[in-house]
């Protein structure tokens, strides 16, 4: 048997723009991406504390350092530039091996978007 479990997760991390005329994702930066051990195309979950809107997406690298968390496409009708919200992706594994997993969760400084905390 598999099971879907957290692998990722960047919590209270804030949008900083919402740019509708793009195809489509979130663009988050890499140094943020690196820390959550996030790839690109990865498919993510998108929970918005600011309005309770929950969607999914797939992340597109952005600029290493700049804090960058852009929703595209018609995710930017679901969030505001300023909303808290959190980044997840989950990874399927046999059941006994996701006992011993222990997912990447990043708490980045909600004024930077810079990773400030790890868990392991």
């Amino acid at each position: 048997m598999t099971i879907e479990v957290l692998k990722s997760k960047i919590h209270r991390v804030t949008v900083t723009e919402a740019n509708l005329n793009y195809i489509g994702s979130v663009t988050i930066d890499e140094d943020l991406m690196d820390a959550a051990n996030i790839i690109e195309y990865e498919k993510v979950h998108i929970l918005d504390n600011n309005n309770g809107e929950r969607f999914e997406t797939y992340v597109i690298k952005g600029e290493r350092g700049s804090g960058i968390i852009c929703l595209n496409g018609a995710a930017a009708r679901k969030v505001q530039p300023g909303d808290i919200i959190l980044i997840v992706s989950y990874a399927r594994m046999d059941f006994e091996e996701a006992k011993k997993f222990k997912p990447t969760i990043v708490f980045p400084d909600t004024a930077t978007n810079r990773p400030v905390g790890l868990s392991l």
